[in-house]
């Protein structure tokens, strides 16, 4: 049961932007998006996006850090994965 966070690299609106994502399932990454006080709307389907200034907050709520790669291969092989065809 392990929450995940990837390195800060998405630009968008004048920022970068990390994912939050659950290698166990959904109801365990709500509930600590809910404790670390996420917005609701920042979940898109498998993800939470996160500004990188809230990154070591979330390691210190006890996210595990991993690179993007390893993000992903983690949640596919959860899967929780949503493919982008059928966003």
């Amino acid at each position: 049961m392990t929450v995940l966070v990837d390195v800060p690299m998405w630009p968008a609106h004048g920022r970068l932007w990390a994912h939050l994502v659950s290698d166990t399932s959904l109801h365990e990454l709500h509930a600590f998006a809910e404790r670390a006080a996420l917005p609701p709307r920042s979940f898109d389907r498998d993800h939470y996006d996160v500004p990188e200034e809230r990154v070591g907050e979330l390691v210190a709520l006890g996210a595990q850090q991993v690179t993007a790669n390893e993000l992903t291969r983690r949640l596919i092989a959860s899967g929780l994965r949503v493919r982008s065809r059928d966003r």
